[in-house]
This record gives C-alpha cells, structure tokens and sequence, in this order.
C-alpha cells in the first residue's frame, strides 16, 4: 500500500510518500481503507521528535481518519466489512484507576495514533475495534477527519475542563487553527457571549466570524490587548483560551476579568515563559491546562457532527501522494482550518 511516512526524525525533507506492506490486524482489531485523513500541526512536531519518543521506524503519519471497514479481526462483533466509520485517535489501557473512571485521556498508557503509533497517512490502517463510531449514510469522510483530534480537544477543554457557561465571555487568541476554529464554534453551541477572537489578517478574521465570533480584532492594526480591554469596558473576559504560549500568556493574563480563566492545550511560540504573579493571586484568576478529551467526549463531540451542529473548517482537499507539500502549507501557517489528504 501507499503512505506518508518517515524513517528518521528531522525536517520535511525526510518524509517520504512510497510503498509499503499492508498492516497485520490483530483478533480485536479491524482494518480501516481510510478515505480522508487530516493533518495537524502535531505531525510536524513527531516529525521533528523530542527527547522521550520512541518510535518504531518507519513512522506512518496523521493522527485524524475515516474510511470503511476492509477485514476485521476473529474477536470482532459489532462491526462488519463495509461499515462506515471514524476513527477516535487515543489510546488507552481500559483497566486503570482513569479509565475505570471515565477519564482515560489520563491514563497511565495513553497514546495517539500517528503520535505513538502508526497514522492515517497510508491506504490503510489497522485500528482497534473499540476505537471506531459507525457513521451515519449522510456524513463524510471528510469532515468526520477534520473534526477527529481538534474538536474533541477543545471541547475537553472548554466545556469539561473550562466549565464554559452560557452568557459567559470567551476570548480566542488566534483565527486560523484547528483547535481555535473548533473553539469558536464550541463557545457558540454553548451559548458563550460575546465571543472576541485575535487574528493576524482580515482573511482569516472573516473565517472566524463565519463560524460565530462576535468580535474582530486584528493584532496588526492594533494593540489587542487594549482592544479587548476598550471593548469589554475595562473588565475583562470570563475566559481566555490560549495555546500560542510565550508570546501572548502576559496579554492573555491581563484580558482576564477577576476570577476568570485561561485554557490551555498548547504552546506554539513557545513552552517557557514568565509572568507577574500578582495578576494571579490579586485577580484569582485559574490557568486550566488541558489534553485530547475522553471517549465520552469523542462520542458527544462526533454526534454534533453528525447532528449538523458542528461544521470543521476545510480549507483544502489534496491527494495523499502530495502530502509532503500539503505539510509545507502548514508549516508555513498558510492554512485556515483543516488539510484533508485523500489516498
């Protein structure tokens, strides 16, 4: 079968679109032929490694999939050839304290597809039978891809971890991503208001406001950490959710009105940084840090997919034999919304 993959860790130059022998599944697994995958910036960061991934070489990438059932393992009952289906990414143990208790994003064994394990880059896939959700006729491929990994994360965290409320404020610092698209249209569906979003060009900013911002601020025609302050009276918004890190965490602290709260998934510009701590203690404000999101939250989130109450964000559709170059328009931030690969 054809794949996307990489034998070594490094830049783009090391990943390859070639072939290679179609995966083994085991009694409780199935064998997906992925229809549509999608990329997230997570594949340039396993790309890149860090110390503490171990990977097994060559590295199948992309951490979001959907397709049909091709064979399914001897233990497998609830599912048959042909059966439409998405693809929860995360894995885990089952049998922990965590997973026991619903929370098995927590467990002591988690780990993505595409991160850890093999991807959805490839013809085909061998998955777990419990990691698929039967799609209903009217859903596709495509968007049941694009909605997998950002979706559920920020769901978990602005609705699980975050405790969004309805009439409450929400601040998004970024209009482009996958994560901040999904947030956008979350906060609305939970009836979040108003909702401001930073972006850094009128393009993306229009998107936004597509997908239910209320509030426009382009961080290159103005201070936006003022703007949010003019625009909220000088009080500040209930929440903040920020995963660009080092280059906005002090503005983002500061847009917090008393008692609010700033999510978090990731760090873009950045893991270390510093901050006055008298924002914190004299506004008692809450930093909630967040990753990926439960079955439960995969079940609910998809669900709202199928239901039409969510709609990812698709900014192209390409062929999986120019992956490489689809990662290139990512790396370069030249991307609203998802990427979609077609094998």
């Amino acid at each position: 079968m054809k794949a996307l993959l990489f034998h070594q860790h490094g830049t783009l130059d090391e990943v390859a679109y070639t072939d290679i022998p179609e995966p083994e599944i085991g009694p409780h697994d199935v064998l997906v032929q992925i229809k549509a995958a999608a990329l997230n910036r997570l594949d340039l960061w396993v790309l890149q490694g860090w110390p503490g991934l171990k990977l097994k070489m060559p590295h199948i990438m992309g951490s979001d999939g959907a397709g049909v059932i091709a064979a399914v393992g001897s233990q497998v009952t609830h599912f048959t050839m042909g059966d439409r289906v998405a693809i929860n990414p995360s894995l885990s143990c089952g049998h922990c304290h965590f997973c026991r208790t619903g929370r098995d994003n927590l467990c002591q064994q988690f780990a993505i597809l595409g991160e850890h394990e093999d991807g959805f880059f490839a013809e085909y896939a061998a998955v777990p039978s419990r990691n698929l959700l039967k799609m209903p006729g009217e859903a596709t491929f495509t968007a049941a891809a694009a909605a997998s990994l950002v979706f559920v994360t920020a769901w978990h965290s602005l609705i699980i971890r975050g405790g969004l409320q309805a009439g409450e404020s929400v601040l998004i610092v970024g209009a482009g991503g996958g994560v901040n698209t999904a947030s956008i249209q979350i906060a609305r569906f939970a009836g979040a208001s108003p909702i401001y979003v930073i972006g850094s060009d009128d393009n993306r900013l229009a998107r936004a406001q597509e997908a239910g911002a209320d509030v426009l601020i382009n961080r290159h025609k103005e201070d936006w950490g003022q703007a949010v302050f003019k625009a909220t009276n000088r009080r500040g918004v209930d929440i903040v959710v920020d995963n660009v890190g080092a280059a906005t965490y002090f503005t983002s602290l500061r847009s917090l009105k008393k008692g609010g709260r700033l999510l978090t998934v990731g760090n873009s510009s950045g893991a270390k940084f510093e901050f006055d701590n008298r924002y914190l203690f004299s506004k008692q404000i809450t930093i909630i840090g967040s990753s990926m999101g439960t079955t439960a939250d995969y079940e609910r989130v998809m669900g709202l997919l199928f239901s039409g109450h969510l709609h990812p964000i698709i900014d192209s559709i390409i062929p999986l034999s120019d992956g490489r170059s689809a990662l290139h328009r990512l790396q370069n931030n030249e991307v609203i919304g998802k990427l979609i690969l077609k094998p």
